[in-house]
């Protein structure tokens, strides 16, 4: 047990470590205001595949490349199913350089806390996946934050919707095409290169548009805090169960707003009663997953452990690791 405890609790260290990485990156964009939001995100993705090529290789991952590889060959319109997934992850990697330099830093936290729900609704409608009770009373108090926002504080935030709804499809598009796993997501950022070229090459930095020498050090230094917290965040995976990473998945936005608060922006009142009802549809998921790990916790503690014969096989070793 004391092992087990010790594997969780390096698996929430890693993962809150990832989570205030992308904080910190979200709040570094304001450094490289003399840059353009395109230009910086050119950079994260070049500076971040490298890191990732390596972390793809290291975990064992690279067949899933392989495997995706083989599929453009064999599979008609693959290769353009392939274009959409990237082009989907893309937008949004661009999104989160753009909201901070742009005053729309608020509107994607509030797109990143609304987006555990708007994935549970698109698992339900699409693949007919049940929501427990919790879930729909969070479902329901997130409904009445986005009535207030759009209704009455008439603060039509599209980043926030960006975001709540394209990360969703996105990772539908993933599941049904079958690369919802580390491969797809290198093929996903390899396929957008071009694309971070582009921006590059017409950017500032390259250009010597730029004012003082600092700045191609804070782009390092960007590329060097993204791959970091991508590392992270795929270490925590393996170690964590699935109820204990889905309750950690709500501190990078509190450190989200966090950030956004620190960069000059402010809620405005109208916005508090949004902010309240996501809050509180956050707090449900969040005792319904304190809920779920006691009773984790308690059916371990009653089950009696199991030995295998010499010759038995172990059946924990077919277990796959959460991608």
């Amino acid at each position: 047990m004391s092992s087990t405890n010790g594997k969780t609790a390096l698996g929430v260290l890693f993962n809150v470590l990832a989570s205030v990485l992308f904080a910190v990156m979200y709040a570094y964009t304001s450094l490289l205001t003399a840059l353009s939001a395109e230009e910086i995100y050119g950079w994260r993705t070049l500076l971040t595949l490298p890191c990732l090529t390596l972390l793809v290789i290291t975990t064992g991952h690279w067949g899933e490349v392989k495997s995706i590889f083989l599929r453009l060959c064999r599979e008609r319109l693959f290769w353009a199913k392939r274009l959409l997934s990237s082009a989907l992850l893309s937008v949004q990697l661009w999104l989160f350089m753009w909201a901070p330099v742009n005053g729309h830093a608020l509107d994607v936290s509030l797109g990143y806390f609304l987006l555990p729900i708007t994935t549970a609704l698109v698992g339900r409608l699409v693949f007919k996946e049940k929501l427990t009770r919790f879930q729909l009373l969070a479902c329901a108090l997130a409904a009445t934050g986005v009535f207030n926002e759009l209704v009455i504080a008439r603060q039509i935030a599209w980043p926030a919707f960006a975001v709540c709804l394209g990360y969703p499809i996105y990772y539908y598009l993933r599941r049904v095409i079958g690369t919802n796993n580390l491969g797809g997501l290198w093929f996903d950022l390899s396929i957008s290169l071009p694309v971070s070229f582009f921006f590059i090459t017409q950017g500032a930095l390259l250009n010597s548009e730029h004012g003082g020498m600092n700045l191609p050090w804070l782009v390092v230094g960007l590329g060097a805090i993204s791959a970091a917290a991508l590392a992270f965040s795929a270490l925590s995976a393996e170690k964590l169960n699935l109820s204990l990473y889905g309750l950690l998945t709500y501190v990078e936005p509190v450190l989200l707003v966090c950030a956004s608060l620190l960069l000059g922006e402010a809620i405005k009142p109208a916005q508090w009663p949004t902010y309240i009802a996501i809050g509180a549809a956050v707090l449900v998921l969040c005792l319904e997953g304190r809920l779920a790990l006691r009773n984790s916790f308690r059916h371990r503690r009653l089950t009696p452990p199991s030995f295998d014969p010499p010759n038995s096989v172990n059946h924990e070793a077919d277990v796959k690791r959460p991608q």
